[in-house]
């Protein structure tokens, strides 16, 4: 394992090679570590590259998507800057590259796409790019605006309660009970309406023997 600090223009040097690292980790100090296979670099025990170890010597390894938030910035080096020569892009990402050649602004969309990986994972914008496609729709505004809905929580199941409504034999039963309360109530104020005339008035003693 080695210190070194990363260049500004993102590169680090490993066997007499210069590997590229993630954008924020330029001008910082990482560690370098050499396997048999690959060269793998960290920033605060973070990976910030893991490339094919080469063996030739004097040659630059670039890794595009180190450079997506320099990019997003300069959208003109898609074209000419070097670590987007030749970039292997997955397939759909590469359909809407292709078709967005064709419009004055296409390179400015095409990397308005590129950026959202940033937020959205490479996954997710390849998705979105498959469908606009599949649509006839490859345009960086319709995938732009698939992304979010990707996101959105799926509804919850919906559950089946039961029925809390008393089975029928229940209510008849408390349909009795209540009638006979009733019936009992009126019995009470029938023979206290015989007793208590002089005190108080037909209805006032039926509302106090239902209480």
């Amino acid at each position: 394992t080695t210190a070194v600090r990363a260049s500004t223009t993102c590169l680090i040097t490993a066997d007499h090679n210069r590997y590229s690292v993630d954008a924020r980790a330029a001008c910082r100090m990482v560690l370098v570590r050499s396997h048999a296979e690959r060269i793998v670099v960290l920033c605060n025990n973070e990976v910030v590259a893991d490339h094919p170890r080469h063996f030739r010597r004097d040659h630059i390894i670039y890794d595009p998507w180190h450079y997506l938030p320099v990019l997003v910035k300069k959208p003109g080096a898609l074209r000419n800057g070097a670590p987007f020569k030749d970039w292997d892009l997955p397939p759909a990402l590469a359909q809407v590259r292709a078709k967005l050649e064709a419009y004055p602004d296409g390179e400015r969309q095409f990397v308005k796409v590129l950026g959202a990986v940033l937020d959205h994972g490479l996954a997710a914008v390849e998705a979105a790019c498959c469908k606009a496609l599949e649509a006839g729709l490859a345009s960086g505004d319709v995938i732009l605006t698939a992304l979010p809905r990707q996101r959105q929580p799926a509804l919850p199941p919906t559950i089946t309660t039961p029925c809390t409504r008393p089975p029928s034999h229940c209510r008849t039963a408390c349909t009795k009970a209540v009638f006979s309360s009733l019936r009992l109530a009126w019995s009470h104020c029938s023979n206290w309406s015989s007793t208590s005339s002089t005190f108080w008035p037909p209805a006032s003693r039926c509302s106090v023997a239902m209480k």
